[in-house]
């Protein structure tokens, strides 16, 4: 008997299996197997005439395989790593991002599109695929070199940058252009300074809170001698404290899911964990 509720099922079902088929395509081209797996993605999306996947639940599943991604990679740093490289990473990013969003407003100025839009098109432009990005050094072994700390640094600079980002955005939407409603100085201001304490208090709980915390409950599940659950456990706390950081703190899941692997880092079970 066939449930009568599969898209759960067909969704993964039907990604996993063109995904098979075109990274091995990819391969086979020689090109990377992130091209089948983006050209399948394309390919089931609502953008394109063919079967289209559930969006939803296809966005979903995409977030946990981020969460897991960063999660793992948060797992090889530690905050002395991270702290090694601020001085390329910080002021790089911070560079970057307002000259490739000049850049990527004018061309888009020069398109005829409103000043909302230049300004969201190139903010895009100015911001690195973390999973690409981390996937491909993966591939070239670079994640444990200077070079791949100075990028996860980097990335990780971007996305707090797009966390105010996101915040400010929507009442600033009538200025822009758009439908949204002014709003006043003071209540902007008001708006940056939450989402500054949000932040710096989502990772001051990790670094003073989490990085007891979680290695010392690691440390007793091991202790009962069960795989299963010392699994579990990795997974729950990867993805639990992920999207408690996106629903309390209002940070991105991705960088939620990295602090989680660098609190975790400080359990001698981390390389276990990985």
């Amino acid at each position: 008997v066939v449930p009568h509720e599969t898209s759960l099922i067909l969704t993964i079902a039907a990604s996993f299996g063109l995904a098979l088929l075109l990274g091995f395509v990819a391969v086979r081209l020689r090109l990377r197997v992130l091209v089948g797996y983006m050209v399948a993605g394309i390919i089931l999306g609502p953008l394109t005439p063919w079967f289209v996947v559930d969006v939803a639940l296809s966005h979903q599943l995409a977030e946990i395989g981020v969460i897991l991604l960063m999660f793992g990679v948060g797992l090889h740093f530690s905050v002395d790593d991270l702290m090694n490289v601020r001085r390329i990473a910080l002021p790089g990013a911070l560079l970057e991002i307002p000259v490739v969003t000049a850049v990527g407003a004018g061309v888009a100025w020069l398109w005829g599109w409103s000043l909302g839009g230049c300004l969201v098109f190139g903010l895009s432009l100015s911001v690195a695929s973390t999973v690409v990005l981390i996937r491909a050094m993966e591939k070239a072994g670079q994640m444990a070199t200077m070079t791949g700390h100075i990028a996860v640094g980097w990335l990780i600079v971007e996305d707090l940058v797009m966390v105010l980002v996101l915040v400010l955005l929507p009442p600033l939407a009538g200025w822009l252009g758009g439908t949204g409603g002014n709003v006043s100085n003071h209540s902007l201001l008001m708006a940056i300074l939450l989402t500054l304490l949000k932040v710096a208090g989502f990772i001051g709980l990790m670094l003073v809170v989490g990085r007891r915390l979680f290695p010392w409950l690691l440390w007793h599940i091991a202790k009962t001698g069960s795989r299963e659950l010392f699994t579990l456990s990795v997974i729950a706390t990867a993805i639990g404290i992920a999207f408690g950081a996106s629903l309390l703190f209002g940070v991105s899941l991705a960088l939620g899911a990295f602090f989680a692997g660098i609190v975790m880092r400080e359990s001698s079970l981390s390389y276990r964990a990985a």
